[in-house]
């Protein structure tokens, strides 16, 4: 088992867009959708985490990305392996490299089918035994990969092809969850803030033991949109707070960029509607009959979302 000494360092650098290192990391000719937010989150990403990482990526979208041995779409190695086992295998490489002397980060990067259903135990037990290890989810909210079927991060009423009338539950809160596990630091990012998830990514890089830092990342095919607004729905969706930029360091939650603002009553968020009704996932509540009943509930979540934030909960 391994123990961390949690110390988290306070230095923190904000890199503007433009200062972003030049490397690329992540290279031309990737296997991605046209407008995959994956694609661009992991550009993001990986100029923060640099060359001395370690992937391992459980089956996802990203293992389709990355192309087919012996090509390749990352300048850094990469593990792939079953759906149910990133974080086991993540155990393994730190354990290795500790044998080694050596410190490369070791970095999962998984949807969220993988995050949320089939690879939490796993996941559960690399947070328990406190590996030292960055998990990065990017969270399109489906099996993607598979087929667009439901996962434990589809919200309430999104089609997908196992919920042809919209999904009857609400999505898993995997926040909580990670606090449950009382990691040293959490941290939500959306593809449409790309300096807020550089930031958030070079400072879990800097810290030991386990992190996990969750993505939301719009899916053009999947959400049913057209593909050249993936950072308006990025975007979209921190202004209407149905997703929230926040950091979580040892058990204290911070919010961030817009979404302070929304906590704070700065700024009135733009209405829920605006963001269901920009995808194809939500067309059904509006065509052929106005849903209000579903709407409304939807509307209810968040506006709970939001209540429990005021009140210094998730």
């Amino acid at each position: 088992m391994e123990k961390q000494n949690r110390s988290i360092g306070k230095k923190e650098v904000k890199v503007p867009l433009r200062d972003l290192s030049k490397e690329e990391l992540y290279l031309p000719g990737s296997a991605a959708c046209a407008g995959c937010g994956d694609g661009i989150a992991l550009r993001i990403a990986l100029k923060a985490l640099g060359k001395d990482t370690i992937f391992t990526v459980p089956a996802c979208c990203t293992s389709v990305i990355e192309s087919s041995y012996p090509n390749t779409s990352f300048g850094i190695p990469v593990m792939n392996i079953a759906f149910a086992a990133s974080a086991a295998c993540a155990s393994g490489i730190r354990a290795g490299l500790r044998r080694q002397g050596k410190e490369t980060q070791v970095v999962v990067w998984a949807g969220d089918g993988a995050t949320y259903d089939i690879g939490v135990a796993s996941l559960s037990g690399a947070w328990e035994r406190e590996t030292d290890f960055l998990y990065i989810c990017y969270n399109n909210q489906m099996y993607s990969n598979t087929g667009i079927q439901r996962s434990g991060a589809t919200p309430f009423g999104a089609w997908t092809t196992t919920t042809w009338k919209g999904k009857e539950e609400s999505e898993k809160d995997m926040i909580a969850i990670a606090m449950a596990h009382h990691l040293p630091y959490i941290a939500t990012a959306t593809i449409g803030y790309p300096e807020d998830l550089h930031r958030k990514v070079q400072k879990a890089k800097s810290i030991p033991g386990p992190k996990y830092i969750e993505i939301l990342s719009p899916c053009p095919p999947g959400w049913r949109y057209d593909m050249s607004k993936t950072v308006e729905m990025s975007k979209l969706s921190i202004a209407t707070g149905v997703w929230a930029l926040l950091e979580v360091e040892e058990g204290n939650i911070t919010f961030n960029g817009r979404s302070k603002a929304i906590l704070e009553g700065k700024i009135k968020p733009k209405p829920v509607e605006d963001w269901l009704s920009g995808q194809g996932r939500f067309a059904h509540l509006f065509k052929p009959k106005r849903d209000e009943e579903r709407i409304k509930k939807f509307e209810e979540i968040i506006d709970q979302k939001w209540q429990r934030h005021r009140e210094g909960k998730l």
